[in-house]
Order: structure tokens, then C-alpha cells, then sequence
């Protein structure tokens, strides 16, 4: 249904439209010459324009460039700003507090704590600086207890920089995922891995008696939205209680999902959540959540070094900035009120790429506040990874880019955040809309 060699055209004009818009942008990118890759990190270099538009502001749900273009952004910094860019509650704790680095604990930790636990129902809490860092100490801890050397992690899984889970399926075979950086070992002798939605591997799996933790999105989010089969979650809560091994729920961006992300929305009952990202209002932050059962035997490890240099922890985690930005979010911004603002938004966003997508085989999910569409229908990472088309994407990126509209650089995605407006996501579909016309 598409002629590929018109949409290369039409990819050819928008970079050049690009080009034209953002030259400032690509002066400071060409002068970069002491960064590795010309940016400050080097997935910042993943733009369909070839080089990234540089920020010169950030505000609610409004992102301005040094060339001068403003934006609506539903990239939100891949869920790093789902409360939105600066928000004054965070804002106004980072100008009032003195001192954000001491090694010693604050009282809002204990708040945060606490809010977590009444969010996600696990009790006992414990702060990192990402994401992958909680992953990371989470798996080590439940190896620890466990005594079992592997993990399991489903197929084009995303869990950060966490060395265990860069692995993919090839024709059944576990391999290390293409473009892997320099892997320690294998992943294939630290991780068994399968497909989403496949309760029988699971079970298969994890009778071999070598697994420590099931680490998982409750609906993978990296590779589109692809969401559980009904009775697939319930199914990897039990078989994982019948083979002695811990639940992961990984929490970090399918915190869209509402105020406890999947774990509350849908009853969820795991024995470790791990999130990061968003908590903080946009300072770095993770954490990890254990059940008190969990935590009684983390603590009864008495041969485990968890204070000095056995492997978990940092000295920056838990400082007295990522706790009090957290406080200020999850008391402030990210409120119950908000999540059901942020998915009225995000339901009509959906509605507006389904109208515009009718009559063609692609698919629109919706997590909560956070939306994604996909060149197919697939119920699996694999499926998900086969249907990805990298000319399309750079096409629908580059379009809405040129017309005022950032969506997140790595895949299709939109998220919602408390600044965003209905305007916006009509000016999305219009925009949309106008890009699927041009090309069907």
C-alpha cells in the first residue's frame, strides 16, 4: 500500500526541511569535537535528521530549541519528564534546599517510601540514581537469597543498561542481542529468555531449577506496546511461585499505567517492583521495592556485604535532591487526579491515530498516558521486532518534527503528561493524519 520509493522522496524532503530549520543546532553538533559521537551521550545521536535539535528550553509540556522552534513534546524525555519539564513543586524544593549530597538519610526518603508502598503495595524501599541500577541491585539481591545463578527476561525485553537482559531470541536460540556492546560474558549463560505472552516457556524455563527472578514489564514498552494476554500475567505469578522463583515487576515506564503503575491497575501481586525515571520530576532517581518477606531475607544474608562494597549501592543514591524532588512529584504533579487527566489524553490521542490508520495493517495500544503505534499488530517481542521499519519511522519523525510535534526518537511513542492539552493532541492527529494521507 505504500510506493517506497516516493516515501524515500518524501524522507529525502523532510531532512532537508530539517536541515534548513535547525541550523544553529548542527553548528553546535559539528563543534562538539571533545564528546564521543558529538553528544553528551551517544543514543543522543539516534535522530532521523542525522544530528539532534539542541534544547534551549523546557516548560510543561513545551520544548524550544536554540534555533528558536518550539514544540510539543510527547517525547517527555522517554518518561523522564512524564510530569512535565520543570515542574514548579520540583523547581521550588531544588531552590530551597541547602545541601544535596551528604551521605546522610533525610526524612523524605521515608515519605517517599511510604507513598511507594501505598502505591504499589510492596513494603520495604530502597533508592538508587536509574533504573537500570535498581534492576541491576534487584537481580543481584534475589540471586543472593536464592542461591540460583540465572535470571529470565522475555524476548526484546527493555530493562535498561543491565548486562543480564541485552539478549534476544533468534529462531528459538538465545544470543546476544545485535549491536550488544562489549558483553562480559555470554548473556546466554546468565539468562534464559522467551517470548512475551508464552506461559508455556516460562514454565519450561524455569523447571530447570536455575532461575533466581523472572524480571519483567507487566506490557513490554521498548519494542511497541505490547500488552498481556488475558490470564498471561496470573499464569507467570503462579508458575513462578510452584518453581521457588522471585517476581520482578519493572515498573519504569509502564508507570503510565496510573498512579501504581501496572502493579496497582491490574492487581498485580510481585515481589519486587523496580522503577526510575519519573518519580523525581526529571532529577535522577530509581528505586527498588521489596515484600516483607522478601526483606526478611535479604536481611538474614548475614555473610552479604550490603553496606560497603558487596555489590549494591552507590554513594550517591539516596541523596537529600532525588528525595525531595521526589516528595514534591508524587505529592504535587503525579497525583491520582493527574493519571486520570493524563489517560482521558492519551485514550483520545489513540483515537486519533486509529481514525487516521483505518484500512491499513498496523495497530495503536495505549497504556494509561502513553500511546504507541506499530507498522503491524504483533503479541510478542519478536513479532513486534519484525514489523519495525526504520524508513517509516524516520519519516513520521522527521514530519512531525518539522511541524512542531517531538515523539520519542527510539520508536513511536506519545506520552502524556499534566501540561499537556486536548489542543495538543488535536494538533497531533491533524499532523498525523496529513503524514499517513501523503504517503497511502
Amino acid at each position: 500500500m505504500i510506493d517506497r520509493e516516493r516515501l524515500a522522496a518524501l524522507v529525502a524532503r523532510e531532512r532537508e526541511d530539517y536541515e534548513r530549520r535547525l541550523p544553529r543546532s548542527r553548528a553546535a553538533y559539528e563543534a562538539a569535537h571533545s564528546l564521543l559521537g558529538h553528544v553528551p551521550m551517544t543514543w543522543m545521536a539516534k535522530a532521523a535528521g542525522r544530528f539532534p535539535a539542541y534544547l534551549a528550553e523546557a516548560r510543561g509540556a513545551r520544548v524550544r530549541d536554540i534555533d528558536g522552534n518550539e514544540y510539543v513534546d510527547f517525547c517527555l524525555g522517554d518518561t523522564g519528564a512524564m510530569a512535565g519539564h520543570s515542574p514548579e513543586p520540583v523547581v521550588r524544593v531544588m531552590r530551597e534546599l541547602h545541601g544535596y549530597t551528604a551521605m546522610l538519610p533525610t526524612e523524605d526518603a521515608q515519605w517517599v517510601g511510604a507513598e511507594l508502598t501505598r502505591r504499589f503495595r510492596v513494603g520495604l524501599w530502597s533508592f538508587s540514581l536509574t533504573a537500570t541500577d535498581a534492576n541491576r541491585w534487584a537481580i543481584r539481591l534475589a540471586r543472593q537469597i536464592t542461591g540460583r545463578p540465572k535470571i529470565l527476561v522475555f524476548n526484546y525485553c527493555y530493562h535498561g543498561s543491565v548486562d543480564e537482559t541485552v539478549i534476544t531470541l533468534d529462531d528459538g536460540t538465545p544470543r546476544a542481542r545485535a549491536g550488544n556492546v562489549g558483553p562480559p560474558v555470554d548473556p546466554a549463560t546468565t539468562t534464559r529468555v522467551v517470548e512475551f505472552n508464552d506461559l508455556d516457556a516460562v514454565d519450561r524455563e524455569l523447571s530447570q531449577g536455575d532461575v533466581a527472578c523472572v524480571l519483567m514489564e507487566p506490557a513490554l514498552t521498548n519494542i511497541g506496546i505490547v500488552l498481556p494476554d488475558p490470564g498471561f500475567l496470573d499464569g507467570v505469578r503462579k508458575v513462578t511461585r510452584e518453581h521457588g522463583v522471585l517476581l520482578i515487576n519493572d515498573e519504569t515506564h509502564t508507570f503510565s499505567a496510573g498512579p501504581g503503575g501496572c502493579t496497582r491497575a491490574w492487581d498485580l501481586d510481585p515481589d519486587i517492583v523496580t522503577i526510575g525515571k519519573s518519580i523525581a520530576g526529571g532529577v535522577p532517581i530509581g528505586a527498588y521495592g521489596v515484600t516483607a518477606e522478601v526483606g526478611e531475607r535479604i536481611l538474614a544474608q548475614r555473610d552479604a556485604d550490603l553496606e560497603d562494597v558487596g555489590g549494591v549501592g552507590g554513594t550517591l543514591a539516596g541523596n537529600a535532591l532525588s528525595m525531595a524532588a521526589a516528595r514534591a512529584t508524587l505529592s504535587e504533579v503525579l497525583t491520582d487526579d493527574a493519571f486520570a487527566y493524563m489517560s482521558t489524553l492519551s485514550h483520545r490521542f489513540t483515537e486519533g491515530v486509529q481514525r487516521a490508520i483505518a484500512g491499513l495493517p498496523w495497530s495503536v495500544s495505549q497504556l494509561g498516558a502513553r500511546t504507541e503505534y506499530r507498522f503491524g499488530t504483533p503479541r510478542n517481542g519478536g513479532e513486534s521486532n519484525a514489523v519495525a521499519d526504520e524508513l517509516l519511522d524516520d519519516y513520521f519523525h522527521l514530519y512531525a518534527h518539522n511541524r512542531g510535534i517531538l515523539m520519542t526518537p527510539f520508536h513511536n511513542m506519545a506520552l502524556m503528561c499534566p501540561a499537556t492539552t486536548v489542543e495538543d493532541v488535536d494538533h497531533h492527529a491533524e499532523i498525523f493524519t496529513a503524514a499517513v494521507r501523503e504517503i497511502t
